[in-house]
């Protein structure tokens, strides 16, 4: 009975005679690592948000002030710009480039370019609706609509260009439902004559 009363001695030395293995911080470097690239990422993601809108931006203002230097930077080199006026696109930055000088030279100055609404959430996509405006007032039919891709120059970085750009201007002359007739029509004779989609 009397051992049965004797404390409870506890081997507090031996459980802590030799140190506890700790994991070597070369085990977690690759998951700390990996945290600062995904917060790296994401903070380039943050600070590319709205660049590429701010690009667009730019390309408006450097047209409305005829201002062909001020645009140069902005189209990367190998851009394909299509306007739906035209049967084929313009391929390369001095094609793009020779298109708007063309442009500045021909038309008013007082004609310019209007953004009536543009996206900004995309940090490489941007959907431009713009009008052209004389002295302040709405030029006849002249309401379009844009998307342009946007990437940073190889050469540098920090410098975001057009790479692709795509207008659709309102048409003079206005079908109507007459559209939709052409289109049954179309639609019609390929189902029935499917060799000539290959003449499309």
């Amino acid at each position: 009975m009397a051992q049965a009363t004797q404390p409870l001695r506890l081997r507090v030395g031996a459980a802590t005679s030799q140190p506890a293995r700790l994991h070597p911080i070369s085990n977690i470097g690759p998951r700390e690592g990996g945290s600062r690239r995904r917060t790296s990422a994401l903070v380039a993601a943050s600070a590319a948000k709205g660049r590429a809108a701010e690009v667009v931006r730019e390309f408006y203002e450097g047209v409305n002030r005829r201002d062909l230097a001020a645009v140069a930077p902005l189209i990367a080199e190998g851009c394909v710009y299509e306007d739906l006026v035209f049967p084929r696109p313009m391929v390369g930055r001095d094609r793009v480039l020779g298109f708007f000088g063309d442009f500045m030279g021909s038309v008013s100055p007082d004609l310019r370019f209007v953004i009536d609404d543009i996206s900004g959430e995309d940090p490489s996509a941007v959907g431009v609706t713009w009008h052209l405006e004389w002295k302040g007032r709405p030029f006849p039919f002249s309401r379009g609509c844009s998307f342009y891709r946007c990437q940073p120059d190889p050469q540098r970085q920090e410098q975001i260009q057009i790479v692709y750009g795509r207008d659709c201007v309102e048409p003079a002359t206005k079908p109507g439902e007459l559209a939709l007739v052409a289109i049954r029509g179309v639609t019609w004779l390929l189902e029935r004559f499917p060799s000539l989609a290959d003449r499309l």
